[in-house]
């Protein structure tokens, strides 16, 4: 967090030495709560929008390009000096991010582990699976599968012929899968790992023309059909939980559609489970000098 104090301090007294009239903006109402620039006009004089700037303000750093950062060094009217400075906060900023947003908290790990009865897994915003419980691990064997760390469901999805028999409408998760990252991709720009997962993807014929239509989509919640390879057809709710001070993180949880009769999904479950007993544990990564399982 001392980073993104940091910023924040560092811009809130840029734009409070600056008043409107020494800008070409006008001037609304005499009574103003704050000294100098409020935070819509930095953002207007900065070509950004007024939530974007916001979120500079409060440092988070992983979307802000180069040009953003002139634009609000054009802003606030600073020199070089501070200009340097600014940047060099943001950089740091966004090292930390990196690491941040790939380290899961001990108490997010307990609460997933504690959900010993469903599948849970911790995934960041570019879908990397960061950790999971052993029915997390038993649903998604195949993403696991794969040696590249942090697991991610797009890779196995673009790369993984066993995806088309895993998915039961293969076509329609490409396409979400594909669209996700792009709503990501415009949401966060200065994400290099996000712009370094994009191009090994498009080795992929598949994912490259779904990256070109340009589809986004940002939901939390459906239901998702899956042909099992061991416990055979599963129909499963899911649920995509946002993780407070999380850096993006969320749970993503598995139940039985409502749809599903209870005995069944029951009996599915404790196969899946059953099974996940056999299986060796996920091969540990370490990420920023912390250990995911």
């Amino acid at each position: 967090m001392e980073k993104r104090n940091e910023i924040h301090d560092f811009l809130v007294t840029r734009r409070a030495r600056i008043t409107p009239e020494e800008t070409d903006l006008p001037a609304f109402g005499s009574h103003r709560r704050v000294p100098g620039l409020r935070r819509e006009e930095v953002a207007m004089l900065a070509g950004v929008s007024v939530d974007y700037y916001i979120r500079l303000e409060r440092g988070d750093a992983l979307g802000a390009s180069e040009e953003v950062l002139d634009g609000v060094a054009r802003a606030l009217r600073l020199n070089g000096d501070e200009r340097a400075h600014l940047k060099n906060l943001f950089d740091d900023a966004k090292a930390a991010g990196d690491l941040r947003d790939e380290q899961v908290r001990p108490a997010v790990r307990r609460i997933v582990d504690a959900m010993s009865v469903i599948p849970a897994m911790v995934r960041n915003r570019r879908l990397d699976i960061l950790y999971a419980n052993r029915l997390g691990q038993a649903l998604y064997s195949g993403v696991f599968d794969n040696p590249v760390r942090p697991p991610n469901p797009a890779r196995y999805v673009f790369f993984d012929e066993a995806s088309r028999g895993f998915f039961d409408n293969w076509s329609r998760v490409a396409n979400d899968m594909a669209a996700l990252l792009h709503a990501e991709s415009a949401r966060n720009p200065g994400d290099e790992r996000l712009s370094a997962l994009i191009t090994e993807l498009s080795a992929s014929d598949e994912f490259r023309s779904r990256w070109s239509a340009q589809h986004v989509l940002f939901h939390r919640t459906g239901v998702a059909h899956y042909h099992h390879p061991v416990v055979g057809d599963l129909t499963l709710a899911y649920e995509d939980l946002i993780i407070p001070e999380g850096a993006g993180q969320t749970i993503l949880v598995f139940t039985p559609a409502a749809d599903t009769a209870t005995d069944t999904a029951a009996d599915t479950f404790d196969r899946l489970s059953a099974w996940s007993s056999t299986l060796a544990p996920v091969a540990e990564w370490a990420v920023g000098g912390d250990t995911v399982r």
